[in-house]
């Protein structure tokens, strides 16, 4: 179906979420540092990213990853983001969709930690699909 790339510190989160996916029919690559994201899209532009807000090595790393993806990925080249962070948990922030923003919080959806698998599946398909769409419209143009 799709290729699909975790950025997440958490190992078990990543494995179960790849497990998850992959029986959707997705590909799944995992990077644990927000570093080796972008050699990764390099590498093989996914279909969608999921990444995590906060590494080990800087707690917003996730957010500054995402605005580079979004500044070096735009149009054709461009894919959804799903951020999936425990930061409002952690930090009672209340981050959320209200604060997807183009420069800011360049990402597609949020989803919190702990991740229902379940929703994981169903928001990617989602995202996929609006990504589809928005090719397919753009592409009429």
């Amino acid at each position: 179906m799709a290729y699909l790339l975790i950025v997440d510190d958490d190992e078990d989160f990543a494995r179960a979420a790849g497990i998850a996916l992959a029986s959707a029919g997705h590909e799944v690559r995992h990077e644990l540092h927000a570093a080796d994201a972008m050699k990764a899209i390099e590498e093989r532009g996914p279909d969608l990213v999921i990444l995590d807000v906060m590494f080990p090595e800087d707690c917003a790393a996730g957010f500054e990853t995402a605005r580079r993806i979004a500044q070096e990925y735009t149009g054709l080249k461009s894919f959804p983001i799903l951020m999936v962070t425990a930061v409002n948990t952690r930090f009672p922030l209340g981050f959320s969709t209200r604060d997807i923003d183009e420069e800011w919080l360049p990402v597609s959806d949020f989803l919190e930690k702990p991740v229902d698998l379940e929703l994981l599946r169903e928001k990617v398909a989602s995202l996929l699909a609006q990504a589809a769409k928005a090719r397919d419209d753009g592409g009429d143009g």
